[in-house]
Formats: structure tokens, sequence, C-alpha cells
């Protein structure tokens, strides 16, 4: 049976649980999502990714700044939902939105919860070193990802996995899943369960500075920063004064101070093991692989990288 919804969501990450919703001919009442944004090197205002999703659906769109004000809680009640969905919407939602639907809002969240509520789940859960992710579609109160659950899926954290592949497969994975839940809220087949209180971590919200390398570090750890803040912030290192982006690497023996350049294939002594470059990007210039690297910046062994 078809719901009447608002979808809330921002980013590229919610457009395919929008697009599964509309394809399900569930009755979309309203799109939310956050204002346009200066984008691109003329800095036009850009509308997000939801947003032009939802235009290109036919579906009515709302960016509102806040949902804080009584006249915005008000339009959202107006609306007569049976549910919210919401997806990496970036608003925080008082109690009077959380409220206004009759089944509440529903929350497709990129990680296994409760590890790793908040805003980067997909990077940390590499970083971390975890073995598998999923999505959880999580009954949403008023705290930071604290409502029960009711469906959760896992898939596989591998060596080659990087923060965009986890990304675009939990984003396709929230897509089916939330279809599947809102098939059998209307059934009234989808009891919530409580989260347990043990296992609670907290994904914090990346940084550009963090994704900065530091060769103290073990080599382990580099390599999976490398591949969890890939594409964005993307991992660095300065060289001659210049931002060198580091885009491929894999983790060799080696030993030396870190940041000791230990050879001519730019193998770099790390805090544990070392690192071989193998795919860099300088500004200003196109990704290369290591040897057209070193042709257009001799990087000799023995030298120490800060």
């Amino acid at each position: 049976m078809p719901l009447r919804l608002a979808f809330m969501g921002t980013p590229d990450f919610a457009v395919p649980a929008l697009q599964a919703l509309h394809a399900a001919g569930h009755d979309i009442a309203c799109v939310y999502s956050q204002p346009a944004r200066p984008a691109g090197r003329g800095q036009k205002e850009r509308p997000s990714p939801v947003q032009a999703a939802a235009e290109k659906l036919g579906c009515p769109v709302r960016t509102p700044s806040s949902l804080k004000n009584e006249a915005a809680q008000q339009a959202f009640r107006d609306l007569g939902l049976d549910i919210a969905v919401v997806v990496a919407y970036g608003l925080i939602l008082p109690q009077a939105i959380l409220d206004a639907p009759r089944h509440g809002c529903l929350n497709i969240h990129a990680s296994l919860l409760p590890r790793w509520r908040g805003a980067a789940p997909i990077q940390r859960a590499i970083l971390a070193g975890d073995t598998e992710s999923g999505v959880t579609i999580m009954q949403m109160d008023a705290g930071l990802d604290t409502g029960p659950t009711l469906l959760m899926e896992t898939t596989p954290i591998t060596d080659a996995t990087t923060g965009e592949s986890l990304h675009d497969a939990l984003s396709e994975m929230g897509s089916r899943m939330i279809a599947e839940a809102l098939e059998r809220i209307a059934a009234g087949s989808l009891p919530p369960t409580p989260q347990p209180e043990d296992g609670v971590t907290y994904a914090k919200k990346l940084s550009r500075d963090e994704a900065r390398i530091d060769w103290r570090d073990p080599a382990d750890d580099l390599e999976r920063k490398l591949r969890a803040f890939t594409p964005w912030p993307g991992t660095w290192f300065d060289l001659d004064g210049q931002r060198v982006k580091l885009l491929e690497a894999e983790v060799t023996d080696g030993k030396g101070k870190p940041g000791t350049v230990l050879d001519d294939d730019l193998t770099v002594a790390c805090g544990n093991r070392a690192l071989r470059l193998k795919r860099l990007q300088r500004q200003g210039k196109s990704p290369m692989d290591a040897a057209d690297f070193l042709r257009g910046l001799a990087v000799p062994a023995g030298r120490v990288l800060s």
C-alpha cells in the first residue's frame, strides 16, 4: 500500500533512495533538502543532488535553512504524512518534526548501529580497520542515531575498499532496504528493536587537516587512511612547499626514520614498516604513476619528507 511521505536528504548518497521510493509508487508529498550552495570555479549557486533529482522526478521541493521555527513546523504538519524518510539531510529535526508523521521518521544510516553513530561512518569504519559495514534503517528519536532499529544488512570491507566504493555500495543497499521497510510498515510487520548499550562508537566529521600524512604513523594506518579518504578529502603530504596528493600506495617492508625515502621506487619509511607510493598528483597537474612523477621531480633515496 502506498504511503504519503516526505523525503529529506541532500547529497548524492540519498538520491537512489528517493528514486526507489518514487519507483515504488509512494506518494511523495514533498522533498526537503538543504539550500543551494555556491559551487565550482564561478561559485554559482547549485542545487543539492537530491533537489536536482526531485525536480527531475516532478516532486515538490522545499529548502528551508532551519526547521526550528513554528512556521516551518506547521508547514510540515500540514502535509498530512504517513511517514518521513531521512537520508543525510544535514539539518537537526526538532521533536515537533519527528512527531508529525503518523509512523514517525525513518533514517537510512550507513553503519551497523550502534557502531559509528554520527557524521562520517563510512570513512571511520575503514580507518578503524573494520572488516564489515552496512546499513541500518532506524526509527528516529531526539538523540544522535540512538533510535530503535528496524532493518540491518552487512557488507564486507576488504583491502581494496575505498570511501568511494563503500559509499556507493551502501547507498544502493539503503535504497533497496528503505523500500522494503516501507512495504513492511504499511503491512504492520516491522517491529522496532532497541539498540544495545554496548558497542557504541562515534564517527566524528572529517576535516581537511586530518587528511595530511604523518609519516610517524604505522604504514597500515596510512594505507587505510588513503582508502578511507578517497575521494574526499584526499590524503596529502608536503614536498618542496607543494601539496602532493597521494592516490595509491601499498604497504611493504622497510625501516628508517619516518619520512625517509628508502629507494628509487618512492618507498617511504613510516612509524612501522613502509609505504610504496604508486600514484600521486601535484598541485595543478594530472594524476601520474610514481615513475612519471619522479621524472618531473627528483626525490632521491635518503631524502626525509616532512
